[in-house]
């Protein structure tokens, strides 16, 4: 969590009692840094084989370039049966923040399930250990917090906004339901648990756990869903905000609260890229963490500017009944797409259509470390810099180490989270913040 200097005792204060709220999850604050100085160009300065510089950083873009000019197309060596590909996160890597997560909060908010309470207690539960979630979670009194006493409380909730919201059993409004005490617990603690499944177990538990929140639905009100976060996320500003569940309702849990990053930016850059690879003969894949109904919303509808093919989207998959509702489950035919289950998806089903690894791969977190390392044919593996540790800071310390030299497979992106643009550079201004940072 972002450190900022108070003005007066008054803030002090009333920032140590909002301290006393366990915020478990993203915790980077929004300041007035949104106007902050950013070295973007708006405009071009210069443009090969289609690709656009806009603010990309100036090796970053020469590299991109270079794959392009000789493995595109028009250089001596292209096969039209065995294409160059390359593949791309979604999530941080083509957009600005988190579609899921974004999507999330979007259900959460306006209550768009397809569950009965019981049918929600159990997907909750679902391969989630009973151990108490790491401390960081702890609630407001500093004590533990399990899977069952916080799906208790949820579950409770869900069953009075079941029987009253008219979007479920019910007859009350979203707008009537918003002022309970119900609601304010219920989207709060289940916020709560996504964040706090996160902190506390591997990644391959944690990951598909969101999904399973569309059970029930179909892949269409999946996507339909998605349209309509998307549009009201984009049109929000880019920041953070906290939910604390009610004070009233402690419930078995206790009083939790949670923080989150808000908005999504479409980025010119990344648009702009998968445009030139594809005329150029270069094949654009996504390989996403995200749910695939999601992705592929957001990658196909034209209105989003990234135009890529459904079929060249891979992404967490979930079995369905006879009548197509999707079910909390992952379908066994796919690896999940984080970690070496990316790595693995691409082996399977790309591998073998094109004869070869990918020329690019693109990512920002731990979870694209594997695909962004382990195919030799790979000449540019491009990372945002997100200023992150663990692998990924291995490979950004790579990307730093070999900058300007001529054997550099990693590239950094700088990106400023206030805006959710291009630095021009490889630095990065992280939200709430005005300087630049490499790392």
């Amino acid at each position: 969590m972002n450190n900022f200097k108070k003005r007066t005792l008054s803030i002090a204060l009333a920032t140590l009692v909002a301290f006393s709220l366990t915020a478990c999850g993203t915790t980077a604050k929004k300041d007035e840094a949104s106007n902050a100085k950013t070295n973007v160009e708006e405009k071009a300065t210069k443009s090969e084989y289609g690709l656009e510089q806009l603010a990309w950083a100036p090796d970053t873009y020469n590299a991109l370039v270079n794959v392009i000019k000789e493995y595109g197309k028009d250089s001596k060596n292209y096969d039209e049966k065995q294409k160059p590909y390359a593949v791309f996160d979604w999530d941080n890597t083509t957009i600005m923040n988190d579609v899921e997560e974004a999507l999330l909060a979007y259900q959460l908010e306006n209550l768009e399930f397809k569950m009965t309470p019981e049918e929600l207690d159990s997907v909750m539960k679902t391969n989630i250990p009973k151990d108490n979630f790491n401390e960081k979670c702890n609630n407001k009194d500093g004590k533990p917090v399990n899977i069952d006493s916080i799906t208790e409380d949820i579950t409770n909730d869900y069953k009075y906004l079941y029987e009253n919201f008219k979007g479920l059993k019910g007859s009350k409004s979203l707008d009537e339901i918003k002022k309970t005490k119900e609601y304010t617990d219920f989207k709060a603690k289940l916020r709560y648990l996504y964040a706090a499944i996160g902190e506390s177990f591997s990644s391959d538990v944690s990951y598909p756990w969101v999904t399973y929140l569309f059970a029930g639905m179909t892949s269409k009100e999946v996507a339909t869903l998605t349209e309509k976060s998307n549009d009201y996320w984009l049109a929000h500003e880019l920041g953070e905000e906290t939910w604390t569940s009610s004070e009233e309702m402690p419930g078995k849990a206790g009083v939790v609260s949670v923080s989150f990053n808000t908005g999504l930016r479409t980025v010119a850059e990344q648009q702009n890229l998968y445009k030139a690879l594809m005329e150029n003969g270069i094949e654009v894949y996504i390989c996403s963490a995200s749910y695939i109904d999601v992705v592929k919303e957001f990658a196909t509808n034209p209105k989003y500017g990234y135009n890529i093919p459904g079929e060249k989207v891979y992404a967490m998959e979930l079995l369905k009944t006879e009548d197509k509702k999707i079910t909390a489950e992952l379908d066994p035919e796919y690896f999940q797409t984080q970690g070496k289950g990316k790595t693995e998806t691409i082996n399977k089903f790309l591998v073998p259509i094109h004869g070869h690894g990918p020329v690019i791969v693109g990512g920002d977190s731990n979870g694209d470390v594997n695909m962004l390392s382990d195919f030799d044919d790979t000449k540019v593996s491009l990372i945002i810099n997100r200023c992150k540790g663990g692998k990924i800071g291995e490979l950004c310390e790579k990307a730093i180490e070999t900058m300007g030299k001529p054997e550099a497979r990693f590239f950094l992106q700088g990106r400023n989270d206030n805006t959710g643009k291009y630095t021009s550079s490889e630095k990065s201004i992280k939200l709430g913040a005005t300087e630049e940072k490499l790392k």
